[in-house]
């Protein structure tokens, strides 16, 4: 869904019911009722948008500006606080949920292959140190500074185009 368009409609139909509404609306301080519609558009653009809140805390500050130069009017201040309030309540909510699936750590690359364990499944031919691995739903052809068995579990410790190295997993990784 396109997030300006959705942004517009809102815009048009918000102000479209407000002149469609009673008097008493009308004779609110039109400033005001624009500040709230565009403090809830923006609200609705920052569950949209990957922005981690900057677009939402301007759109509770738009929200809360609006309700307070429309204390003139006939509307509850009880309502525009709670209305605030809840606002935030989402922002804030919004916010965690973002931040919860920002420090992934990486599952694919050399940096997802490099440090895994896994049990060598064949060796080849007249060569022990020479072997292969089922790795992360391939098979892979390992190399080893030392000899290999069968069923032996290794680590791995680098990655050259479709060969990896690889090291007894009881061994300290590279590096320590």
């Amino acid at each position: 869904m396109n997030t300006r368009c959705f942004t517009v409609a809102l815009l048009l139909a918000a102000s479209g019911s407000v002149l469609a509404a009673d008097s008493a609306v009308l004779t609110a301080s039109p400033m005001g009722i624009w500040l709230i519609i565009f403090g809830v558009a923006l609200l609705v653009a920052e569950a949209a948008l990957p922005n981690y809140g900057v677009i939402g805390l301007g759109g509770i500050v738009l929200f809360v500006i609006g309700a307070i130069i429309m204390t003139n009017a006939d509307v509850p201040e009880p309502l525009m606080i709670g209305l605030g309030l809840l606002s935030a309540l989402l922002l804030a909510v919004l916010l965690i949920r973002a931040l919860k699936t920002r420090p992934r750590h990486t599952v694919s690359g050399d940096a997802g292959l490099v440090g895994s364990v896994t049990p060598v499944t064949s060796l080849q031919a007249g060569n022990a140190c020479h072997g292969w691995v089922h790795l992360q739903g391939e098979q892979w052809q390992v190399l080893s500074a030392t000899p290999l068995q069968a069923g032996q579990t290794v680590r791995v410790v680098a990655r050259k185009g479709l060969l990896l190295q690889v090291a007894a997993a009881d061994a300290a990784p590279a590096g320590e």
